[in-house]
C-alpha cells in the first residue's frame, strides 16, 4: 500500500482538527513556523497541505496576517443564503479514527455545496477519549429538530446496554418532524435486520470473509475471533463472513470461535492462548488488535510465529505497532461522499425506497499475518 505523503499527513490531520472545532476560538491556525516545528517538516510541505485545506474551501490564507478558518462562500461565488442545514450526530467521533475521516470530508462536501453542516462531540474536556453521551446525542437531535435541519447523519451507539433504545429514540424524534436519517458505519439493530433506512458503510462480511481466507490460505487451520462486549452489528457481519469462509475451505467452526472480552486483560487472552488452540487471531478493530499484541508480548506469544494477528479499519497507527498490522482498510473519504450523495437524493425524493450502500474495503498485508515469513509447518 502506498503511504500519504508528509502533505498529505499534515493536511488531514490539520483538516480532522478544523472539523473538531479545535480552532473555532480564535479563528486562525498556527504560523508555518509553528507547524513546521509541530510536525517537523520542511517549510515547503506545510506550504503545500495549507493549499490542499485551501483547495478544499477549508481555510483562508491573508497576506501579511496568517492562515484562518474560512468563513465565507468560495471565491467566485456570490455570497447567498445556505441552500440546506444539515445534522451529524457521532457518539463515537473523538476515539474512532474512521469517523474523523469521514466527518472531515463531509464538512468539506457541505462548504463545497453552499451547505451548513450542525455537528458537536462530547462536552468532556479537550483530550479526553469519551464517547458523547445518550442525554448529549438526545439534545442535539432536540437542536436539529429546533433548526428545521433538511437531514441528520447518524453513527448509532454501540458499547452501550442501552444503545438500541437510545438509537431507536433518536431515530423515532427525527422521522416523527419529518426529517431524512443517512446511517453511517452500521445499523441501529442487530445484523442482519436491516431498519427503513438509508445506509452507508462497508461489505463487513465480505471483509471478515476475505481476512479470514487470507489466514487460511497462510495455513491457519485453528482460528478465533476476538471482539469487546456490545459490539456494533458491523462486528457479527465480520464474523459470520469469517465463519463462512471457514466452511468454504472445509474448516471446522468450533462452538468456541468468538471471545469477547477486554483485550488488555491477560486472564481473558489467556482462554484462547493457553493451551494454545488457536493459531490466528481475527479482531474486531485496530484497536482490539493492538491491545490484544501488547498482552500476548506479556505473556511471551509472538506475533506472528506462535500466533497469526489481524484487524479491521487500518488506522494511522496500525503500520506503526512493534508488528505491523495486516488489517481491513475502510475507504472512508469515499463513504462519505456515497453519504452525502445519499443525504441529496433522499432530501430531493423522500419516496425513494430504503438503501444499504455498502462499498468494498480493501486487505492491507503486513508482517503480523506472518505472509513474509512463509506458511509455517502444521
Amino acid at each position: 500500500m502506498n503511504a500519504p505523503s508528509k502533505h498529505q499527513t499534515v493536511s488531514r490531520q490539520l483538516a480532522s482538527e478544523i472539523t473538531a472545532g479545535k480552532f473555532n476560538r480564535s479563528g486562525r491556525l498556527p504560523s508555518e513556523a509553528q507547524l513546521v516545528k509541530r510536525f517537523g517538516v520542511s517549510r515547503p510541505t506545510i506550504g503545500r497541505a495549507l493549499r490542499d485545506l485551501q483547495e478544499q474551501c477549508l481555510i483562508e490564507r491573508r497576506a501579511g496576517s496568517g492562515t484562518y478558518l474560512r468563513s465565507g462562500p468560495a471565491p467566485g461565488k456570490a455570497a447567498r443564503p445556505t441552500a440546506l442545514q444539515l445534522g451529524l450526530i457521532v457518539p463515537s467521533l473523538r476515539r474512532t479514527e474512521i469517523f474523523e475521516s469521514i466527518c472531515s470530508t463531509l464538512a468539506s462536501l457541505a462548504r463545497q455545496h453552499d451547505c451548513g453542516l450542525w455537528w458537536s462531540g462530547s462536552t468532556q474536556p479537550a483530550g479526553v477519549d469519551s464517547d458523547m453521551s445518550v442525554e448529549e446525542a438526545e439534545a442535539l437531535c432536540g437542536q436539529f429538530i429546533e433548526r428545521d435541519v433538511a437531514g441528520v447523519f447518524f453513527a448509532p451507539f454501540e458499547h452501550r446496554a442501552d444503545r438500541e433504545d437510545a438509537n431507536r429514540r433518536i431515530i423515532d424524534r427525527l422521522r416523527t418532524a419529518g426529517i431524512p436519517v443517512v446511517l453511517l458505519d452500521r445499523d441501529i439493530g442487530p445484523f442482519p435486520n436491516r431498519s427503513p433506512l438509508d445506509l452507508v458503510g462497508i461489505d463487513n462480511f465480505a471483509g471478515g470473509f476475505l481476512l479470514a481466507e487470507h489466514l487460511i490460505k497462510l495455513g491457519a487451520r485453528r482460528l478465533a475471533y476476538i471482539t469487546r462486549p456490545l459490539s456494533a452489528s458491523t462486528v457479527d457481519a465480520r464474523i459470520a463472513g469469517a465463519r463462512t469462509a471457514m466452511l468454504a475451505h472445509g474448516l471446522e467452526n468450533p462452538r468456541a470461535f468468538v471471545f469477547t472480552g477486554d483485550p488488555a486483560d491477560a486472564k481473558f487472552v489467556r482462554t484462547f492462548t493457553q493451551p494454545r488452540t488457536c493459531d490466528a487471531l481475527l479482531c474486531a478493530s485496530d484497536q482490539v488488535s493492538a491491545l490484544l499484541l501488547q498482552t500476548l508480548s506479556r505473556l511471551r506469544i509472538s506475533v506472528p510465529k506462535d500466533v497469526r494477528l489481524v484487524g479491521f479499519d487500518d488506522v494511522r497507527f496500525a503500520s506503526l505497532l512493534t508488528v505491523p498490522l495486516t488489517t481491513m482498510e475502510q475507504p472512508c473519504p469515499d463513504l462519505a461522499l456515497t453519504a452525502f450523495r445519499a443525504m441529496l437524493e433522499r432530501i430531493a425524493d423522500p419516496m425513494l425506497p430504503a438503501r444499504t450502500l455498502l462499498l468494498t474495503p480493501r486487505l492491507v498485508v503486513r508482517e503480523s499475518c506472518g505472509a513474509y515469513q512463509g506458511t509455517r509447518g502444521k
